[in-house]
C-alpha cells in the first residue's frame, strides 16, 4: 500500500469515524492482489499484513491466531474489502476460516483491513481426472477435489479473456488454481484456472 494511501486509511480510523473511505481507493480489490504484494526482507516481519485462521469474531473484529501461533486482532472498517470466493459482506467471515489481510497496524496493534481474503488459496497442480462439475487434481502429490461453482467459476487460457467454458481442460494439463479453501478439507471452489494452453 503507497504511503498516501496508508495515511488515507489512517486518517480516516482516528478522525472520529465520519470519514468513509472507499475500498476501491486503496487499491485493487481482486484476490490476485493477495498474493501479489511485495514482500519484506527476508527474516524480516511486514507490520500491515496478518494471517491465520480466525477463532472468534466481535462486532467489526477478527480475532486470528497465526500459522505462527501470534494473536491477531483484524478490524474491518467502511472501506474494507472482503474476499471469499468473490466480494462479500463482513458476515461471511466464520471462525474457522482461513485469511489473509493488509491493511494498516494502529497504536493499540490492531490491524486495521484495507482488505481481507478468506480461506484463499493459490495452486499449482495437474489434473488427474474431469468428472461433472469436478476436477481432480494432484498438488505435490496430495489430491485436491477442485469444484466448478456456476456462474463464478472462470479459465483463462494462455493470454485469452477469462471464459466461463472450462471444457478445454484436460486430463495431464498443468494448471494453477485462484479459489476458497473448504476448511478442514481437501477440496476447493474454483474462482479462476489459468492453463498455459
Amino acid at each position: 500500500m503507497s504511503s498516501s494511501r496508508r495515511q488515507m486509511l489512517r486518517s480516516a480510523l482516528l478522525g472520529g469515524g465520519a470519514t468513509v473511505v472507499a475500498a476501491s481507493a486503496l487499491g485493487s480489490l481482486g484476490p490476485e492482489a493477495a498474493f501479489g504484494a511485495t514482500q519484506p526482507e527476508p527474516g524480516g516481519i511486514d507490520p500491515d499484513f496478518a494471517e491465520g485462521r480466525i477463532r472468534s469474531v466481535e462486532k467489526n473484529v477478527l480475532n486470528v491466531l497465526g500459522s505462527n501461533l501470534v494473536f491477531h486482532q483484524i478490524r474491518v472498517v467502511d472501506g474494507t474489502s472482503l474476499w471469499k470466493l468473490g466480494p462479500v459482506g463482513f458476515d461471511q467471515a466464520l471462525p474457522g476460516d482461513g485469511l489473509y489481510a493488509r491493511g494498516v497496524r494502529m497504536p493499540d496493534g490492531t490491524l486495521a483491513a484495507e482488505s481481507v481474503w478468506l480461506n484463499i488459496v493459490n495452486i499449482k497442480a495437474h489434473i488427474k481426472n474431469i468428472s461433472a462439475g469436478k476436477l481432480y487434481l494432484d498438488h505435490n502429490g496430495a489430491e485436491v477435489l477442485a469444484h466448478v461453482v456456476p456462474g463464478r467459476s472462470v479459465a483463462v487460457h494462455s493470454d485469452a479473456p477469462a471464459s466461463s467454458d472450462l471444457s478445454m481442460l484436460r486430463v495431464g494439463q498443468h494448471v494453477q488454481i485462484l479459489g476458497a479453501w473448504r476448511p478442514d478439507t481437501n477440496e476447493v471452489d474454483i474462482a479462476t484456472v489459468f492453463s498455459p494452453h
